[in-house]
């Protein structure tokens, strides 16, 4: 117990942080419900009952068809799947730790483990529900093909990792204000529930309506990840670089962030909050 901890190489140092990483996120995972099956059926559940929600929004408009040629509801999976993705690894990271946390005091655990902990957590769960949700689509009710699962794939990654950008930014402001931080993260969540333009196609949309959705990253990463998905849709009005560039320069931001505050980060500033 009072033994410190030696690693002889670089190699068996990487090889306990990744072992630590990996038992926080299984830890990540077991505290969203008491039975790790169920936690994993809600977050499935939560992306269908999006997905439906969606769907039966379309009907009530009139829109029957997919505005893309191609399956219609491969069209809205392919918004609703990145747009949870971003949102709930933004709002993972940004509460991911704090100075105060008992488990902080354990002498192995650091910010970095904390944080990845976090993050992979999301991106297994939301992996997990998108391959069930397909794959029960596609098996029960529709066969579905994707032109490019592998683009798609490193596109879905790239939201995920996003995400974990903006979420580092919130997490460096929470110990300065931990209601404004909340507030924050809520206010983006709901704004991208519209500005990520999961229901719109970029290509179609008026130009005096499109800068209320360009500024975004979201909305390219969803408008070129149906560009790997429908073989019949080629992006024109958005870029594939620019989520990119967002995401290092919001990462960057992040690690000035949070380094500046574990300089002044105290415990007893959660006593006076």
């Amino acid at each position: 117990m009072f033994k410190q901890r030696q690693t002889n190489n670089l190699f068996q140092a990487a090889f306990k942080t990744l072992a630590l990483i990996y038992h926080q996120s299984v830890y990540n995972l077991r505290t969203t419900h008491r039975n790790a099956v169920i936690g994993l059926l809600l977050t499935i559940m939560q992306s269908a009952l999006m997905v439906i929600l969606l769907m039966t929004l379309y009907l009530l408009v009139g829109i029957r068809g997919s505005p893309i040629r191609g399956d219609f509801m491969l069209f809205v999976m392919s918004g609703i799947f990145l747009f949870m993705t971003h949102v709930q690894t933004a709002s993972a990271v940004s509460s991911s730790h704090s100075v105060s946390a008992g488990i902080v005091k354990h002498e192995p655990l650091n910010a970095a483990i904390l944080i990845s902990g976090a993050a992979l957590a999301v991106l297994y769960r939301q992996t997990l529900s998108c391959i069930v949700i397909l794959s029960v689509y596609h098996l029960t009710f529709e066969q579905i093909t994707i032109e490019d699962p592998v683009g798609a794939g490193m596109l879905y990654l790239l939201a995920w990792f996003s995400g974990c950008c903006v979420g580092l930014v919130f997490l460096g402001i929470r110990p300065w204000s931990p209601q404004a931080s909340t507030m924050i993260t809520n206010i983006y969540q709901r704004i991208n529930m519209i500005a990520s333009g999961k229901m719109f196609v970029a290509n179609a949309m008026p130009g005096f309506l499109l800068p209320w959705f360009s500024w975004n990253p979201l909305f390219h990463l969803i408008d070129q990840t149906r560009g790997y998905i429908f073989i019949n849709y080629s992006p024109h009005r958005t870029d594939l670089l620019y989520p990119l560039w967002i995401s290092i320069g919001a990462l960057m931001i992040g690690l000035l962030i949070n380094f500046t505050t574990r300089k002044y980060e105290s415990v007893s500033w959660s006593a006076g909050q």
